[in-house]
């Protein structure tokens, strides 16, 4: 067993205490999108022979066909295109851009600047020339600031969005490495509503980290299109790889132009027998996100106890899986992600350590013990050695198993301030 003080087991029985409403809701939240995600194999007669893997052109591949209309149906949209070879979140978002983007268009981000990753894509800073980014095929970018509170500035959108008629309204839903507030569903209706009323602009939404953590996607509340990844929330922890795309018909058909080629589209594409994997995944996606949110709400209860600021911070409404807390300094950063790997299932073993990494200006430190390689939705935390020493933790595959490594970072912190004293 694990050798946790008396002390922090108080604090543990307290934040599960505290956290009991919040379990109540987002029990209730998972078993409403479990009965879409049910209902959704039922209507399109899901069989063990769409399992069967496909090779070459992957022509007339019955899974490929049927899990993209069970996830349509599952997210509340008119069509989805579903595959294991979008490498990642970013590629698949890039996939979308360039997909209903052309040459002279104007590309209008309206939460500020969106995260590391995808702005070589866009082509923000650094060289954006010939690179293949938007910038280098002639799509002009702009974006709205979020206002004072990490929200959204509807004033300053309707505004840029009368002036610029862009072709595309993009809107990152996640916090993502930032201490902003993740977007309500209700936030991207508001934005959707703007942007229609006043333009023609195609409402894009990156859906990274928020899928099934409402009762509503997106899509289902006047977004055009939204994207995301398959390690994170809709992979259920068993996708190994992969991304999805949802919206509107005429948008899926674009982005799957983009993906392969016009003329072919989602018509080819063997699936190698991944299939199942994507299948399961998706199935169990609801009841895993679930266990993700408990894990957050536990955790910011518990840090909450223990003296530190996090956001959201305990009986917040939650709209991502992503929990940040301020450790103060880098001393209890460091010892955090330690204690996180401790109890990971995999390479428990393994000594987080500071390192450079690109686009950063300083020392980031990662702890991770995941079954696929940068899952997301698997328990996982990092942050930058920087003022506030903010740690960002995601995931969580069962609540109990990622109970037991929030305790051991929070032990490895306790035991970090102890030394210090």
């Amino acid at each position: 067993m694990f050798d946790f003080s008396h002390q922090l087991l108080k604090y543990s029985a307290l934040a599960l205490k505290q956290c009991a409403h919040d379990f109540e809701t987002i029990d209730e939240i998972t078993e409403y999108n479990q009965q879409k995600m049910l209902k959704a194999f039922v209507k399109n007669g899901v069989s063990e022979a769409m399992f069967a893997p496909s090779t070459g052109y992957g022509y007339g591949d019955r899974g490929r066909e049927v899990i993209d209309r069970v996830f349509a149906d599952a997210v509340g949209a008119e069509d989805a295109v579903v595959r294991h070879n979008f490498t990642c979140g970013t590629h698949t978002l890039t996939v979308a851009l360039f997909g209903v983007l052309r040459p002279g268009d104007t590309l209008l981000c309206v939460t500020g600047l969106p995260y590391d990753t995808i702005q070589p894509a866009i082509g923000i800073g650094g060289d954006s020339g010939h690179t293949g980014s938007l910038h280098d095929f002639g799509v002009k970018y702009a974006q709205v600031e979020l206002a004072s509170d990490g929200h959204p500035d509807f004033a300053a959108i309707e505004k840029a969005v009368r002036e610029q008629q862009p072709k595309m309204v993009y809107i990152q839903r996640s916090r993502g490495y930032s201490l902003r507030p993740s977007l309500s569903v209700e936030d991207i209706e508001i934005i959707a509503n703007l942007a229609h009323s006043y333009s023609s602009a195609v409402v894009m939404v990156d859906n990274c980290y928020g899928e099934f953590t409402e009762r509503r996607e997106p899509v289902e509340a006047g977004a055009d299109l939204m994207a995301g990844s398959l390690i994170k929330n809709p992979g259920g922890g068993i996708a190994p790889t992969g991304g999805y795309i949802a919206g509107r018909h005429a948008l899926v058909e674009l982005c799957c132009n983009r993906l392969t080629t016009p003329g072919l589209g989602r018509e080819v594409g063997a699936t190698l027998g991944h299939t199942r994997e994507l299948f399961m995944g998706l199935f169990h996606a609801p009841h895993v996100v679930g266990e993700a949110l408990k894990t957050a709400a536990f955790a910011s209860s518990l840090f909450t106890s223990l003296g530190f600021e996090t956001t959201p911070q305990p009986y917040e409404t939650r709209h991502d899986i992503i929990q940040a807390i301020k450790l103060q300094k880098a001393e209890n950063l460091i010892a955090f992600c330690r204690g996180l790997q401790k109890a990971s299932p995999i390479d428990s073993f393994v000594v987080p350590e500071p390192s450079d990494m690109p686009g950063y200006d300083s020392k980031v430190i990662m702890a991770a013990g995941a079954f696929t390689l940068g899952s997301s939705i698997e328990l996982s935390a990092d942050g930058p050695l920087r003022e506030p020493y903010a740690v960002w933790m995601q995931g969580g595959l069962n609540f109990h198993s990622a109970k037991l490594a929030v305790l051991s970072a929070a032990q490895a912190l306790l035991d970090e301030q102890k030394k210090v004293k």
